[in-house]
């Protein structure tokens, strides 16, 4: 069972900046890019990186995460010396019930990393869309002779406020670290990526459970710690494609930039699957009056509408007459006849009855939430 590194997938968060989209499942859970979940990149990565053993720390409404990722199967990780378990929060003899942030979640599994004794271990957040070798990462790691290596990428200045930010010398070292500040000395970003020495990282925390249980998040705490305490810890600078889709415009953009064939993600690259866990559904369908422009249409779509630069999900139906442009439309929704949905995203099994509309700009994103509806007759008309 000895393994050089493992994974673990902090996956427990609730995205609340997503608004009514997360109100029934974890951020890491919805939909992206019409068949898959936004884990699905984290999950791809490890296994295309040859990491087999992950734990998935799952802990706001994880019902619907628990059930897509299962043992890791879709993902190739389902081995007999490895797979994906899901790890949720459970009562220890210190009574403690609920994961308090970041470095408190891997405290509560020490136990499950244990049994792989591990040099290292990768720490992954599961809600950015990416491509990356964690093998390279781990190289770094190596050759730096590390006790903390970070995933790092440049950031808009005025989003650098929403990130952990990071200063470095020459020699990419890591000097100085902010926590979402308010004034950001630097827009080097923390991808929340991290590569540990697993028996340095695993003594600190359990030292400092011992005293006073204050090291909880790995950017509010355990970081500052290694910097107080003159650890090696290296900046890691990722330079390829990257996306944190924390907020409503973000989710919308990024689906956006997916439509485009040469986009940095390559989705089609043969060398570097991004898998998924997908229902079974019959052939898409488009009948006479359709009319499909730059768009993405899966399995189980019916469309008799016109659909412009927008990706609908599995087993979407669009009656005639509606339109559906620079939209994100997930799986099972119903679209009636003559419905507009401009600049949106609907979320799964919504309903938009005959006539409905839906629209929204490029900076102020309309949404519709799951298993919402709109149009149709109000009780006092029926």
């Amino acid at each position: 069972m000895k393994k050089e590194i493992v994974a673990m997938i902090l996956a427990g968060g609730q995205g609340s900046r997503l608004g009514k989209l997360t109100k029934e499942i974890a951020k890491p859970a919805v939909p992206f890019g019409g068949k898959y979940r936004i884990i699905d990149f984290a999950l791809s990565n490890c296994a295309n990186s040859g990491i087999k053993s992950v734990g998935v720390v799952t802990q706001y409404q994880p019902l619907e995460l628990n059930a897509h990722v299962g043992n890791g199967d879709s993902w190739g990780l389902n081995t007999h010396d490895g797979g994906a378990t899901i790890l949720q929060p459970y009562t220890n003899v210190d009574g403690e019930k609920w994961f308090k942030g970041t470095a408190h979640a891997i405290y509560q599994n020490i136990g499950f990393i244990d049994r792989y004794e591990p040099e290292y271990l990768l720490v992954l957040s599961g809600d950015h869309i990416y491509k990356m070798d964690y093998q390279k990462m781990l190289d770094f790691h190596k050759e730096k002779k590390a006790a903390l290596t970070v995933g790092v990428i440049p950031v808009e200045w005025e989003e650098a406020s929403r990130f952990g930010l990071m200063n470095t010398d020459k020699s990419g070292r890591i000097i100085e670290f902010q926590e979402k500040p308010e004034n950001p000395k630097s827009n080097l970003a923390s991808m929340g990526i991290y590569i540990f020495d697993w028996p340095r990282l695993k003594q600190y925390l359990i030292d400092n459970q011992a005293k006073n249980r204050t090291m909880e998040d790995f950017g509010m705490h355990v970081i500052p710690a290694y910097l107080r305490n003159s650890e090696d810890i290296y900046a890691y600078a990722f330079r390829d494609y990257w996306k944190d889709v924390g907020t409503i415009e973000s989710l919308w953009q990024a689906n956006m930039e997916f439509l485009d064939p040469d986009h940095a993600l390559n989705i089609r690259d043969e060398n570097w699957r991004i898998y998924s866990k997908n229902p079974d559904s019959p052939p898409q369908f488009l009948t006479k009056d359709s009319k499909v422009t730059n768009s993405m249409i899966v399995d189980g779509c019916y469309v008799a509408g016109e659909i412009n630069h927008s990706i609908l999900s599995h087993n979407v139906k669009v009656g005639k007459g509606s339109v559906v442009k620079d939209s994100f439309i997930m799986s099972n929704v119903t679209i009636g006849e003559n419905v507009t949905i401009e600049h949106a995203i609907v979320g799964e099994n919504a309903k938009l009855h005959d006539g409905a509309e839906l629209i929204g700009k490029e900076k102020d994103i309309a949404v519709l939430g799951y298993s919402e509806e709109i149009g149709g007759l109000k009780d006092d008309e029926k």
